[in-house]
């Protein structure tokens, strides 16, 4: 038996049936080519800026990104919150909880989008200096926050469609709408600053559109399915429910600190890093691409299990459900011994793709080294909180990005380089370990048991 067939036309794969490694991976696998993508075309822009600009465009482009860079989770933490709860329905067959909660999601995402963008272009200026924005890459700055602050719309209106049809088990759409606007980013960013020379208005120019592209493939998706989501471009439709709207909000407020609060840990590693020059600097900079790109499978599986056992709590197969977490973990942990291996045997071969400095290779590999500690941290955290974010454990998420982005990250950090005086590498070591509590703290949730009992979204 292969993943599950829709139900009854619906789109979307039923989650609850099937052999549950096989019906995981399926859900998965195009999950993570879309975060290899979306990674892979994020990095054009500063190819690009950086080849035809120079330094200048770099800075502006990197600093006027700074809002979207941080506008960007508060999208997905929505996007999360309407899978969870999209999830649960589906698995309990509610249809018609379903279709208020895509209206509602929608609109909801529709009213934040536009109050940041406004703002945004409204602050534009105070941000920049707030930022210390060199002058000299100001103008830059500003014309790529205000041209992105236009395409937030677009942002968290694809991010909203793509929590719908991952609650509702559809994972493969969400890879074709993120190929449209590769297509589209790759292309015009070619164009506009390379040929038409718009520096970094050129690159903004360029991720709007692509951004526009893949809502408006996702919006047209909507509309020929129309018949399985009972969709309609009617007012009525995107009435905002009070009921659902708090589910969504409950949800979502958690998830959006706990991303904020990790960005805000690493921050504070990146300024810390910086202090050590320009070797150790340009190291953590890699280094941190680098660390994302090699999780980019673990976080694919990590997104699809919470999905997977959101429907499963909701059909109530329990025991499934906790099959899917165990069998998530096997999958994660293969993942990141892959990793390892490679981080063992070719470190300074990966480091060399991105720096010809012989002394950030030679660093670099030692980075790696270190980080394997990391990605064993974060297969052993993701899977046990695929399980705390599918079941609705909003509170308890939220301690772990406080203990992950904060107390861990920045308190290791100081125990290694003040205390045992590690120096830089104290840093890389404070990071390296900051999910292990965390990891310790999901997996006492999960072999407690609590979570079976735990009362469901769809009975509130």
């Amino acid at each position: 038996m292969g993943a599950a067939l829709p139900r009854n036309g619906r789109v979307g794969a039923n989650l609850t049936e099937g052999p549950i490694l096989r019906t995981l991976l399926m859900f998965a696998i195009p999950i993570v080519l879309t975060n290899l993508v979306q990674q892979l075309y994020s990095l054009v822009d500063v190819i690009v800026i950086g080849q035809f600009v120079g330094n200048v465009g770099t800075v502006g482009v990197n600093t006027g990104g700074e809002v979207a860079d941080l506008v960007t989770p508060v999208a997905m933490s929505f996007s999360t919150a309407g899978q969870i709860y999209i999830a649960q329905l589906a698995g309990s067959r509610d249809d018609q909880r379903i279709k208020e909660t895509v209206g509602t999601l929608l609109s909801f995402m529709m009213i934040i989008s536009a109050v940041l963008g406004l703002g945004t272009i409204a602050l534009a200026e105070p941000i920049l200096h707030l930022l210390n924005c060199p002058l000299e890459a100001m103008g830059q700055a500003r014309s790529y926050m205000i041209i992105t602050a236009m395409g937030f719309p677009c942002i968290f209106g694809y991010n909203a469609v793509v929590g719908i049809l991952r609650g509702m088990g559809e994972s493969k759409r969400p890879l074709y709408f993120i190929l449209v606007a590769a297509v589209i980013n790759i292309v015009l960013d070619v164009l506009l600053v390379a040929v038409f020379r718009l520096e970094a208005a050129g690159t903004a120019i360029a991720t709007a559109f692509s951004q526009l592209g893949s809502f408006a493939a996702a919006g047209v998706f909507l509309w020929k399915k129309r018949d399985k989501f009972d969709f309609e471009l009617k007012l009525s439709y995107f009435k905002m429910r009070r009921n659902v709207l708090l589910v969504i909000i409950r949800l979502g407020i958690p998830q959006m600190a706990r991303s904020l609060l990790v960005r805000c840990g690493m921050l504070w590693v990146n300024a810390s890093a910086n202090a050590y020059g320009i070797v150790v600097s340009a190291t953590n900079s890699v280094g941190n691409k680098l660390q994302k790109f090699l999780e980019v499978f673990i976080q694919g599986v990590d997104t699809a299990s919470a999905a997977m056992v959101g429907q499963n709590l909701g059909a109530r197969k329990t025991e499934r459900a906790g099959k899917v977490t165990l069998n998530t973990l096997a999958t994660t942990l293969v993942c990141a011994t892959g990793v390892s291996i490679l981080c063992v045997l070719i470190p300074e071969q990966i480091f060399a793709i991105f720096t010809d400095d012989p002394e950030v290779i030679q660093l670099g590999a030692v980075f790696l080294q270190i980080m394997i500690v990391h990605f064993y941290a974060s297969a052993t955290v993701g899977a046990f909180q695929a399980m705390v974010t599918g079941c609705g454990f909003v509170s308890l998420g939220f301690a772990i990005g406080v203990l992950d982005g904060l107390v861990c990250k920045i308190g290791l950090s100081l125990l290694f380089v003040y205390v045992f005086h590690m120096g830089y590498l104290g840093l890389f070591w404070g990071v390296a370990c900051s999910r292990i509590l965390p990891g310790i703290l999901c997996a006492a949730y999960f072999f407690s048991g609590k979570w079976k009992t735990r009362k469901l979204l769809t009975e509130e």
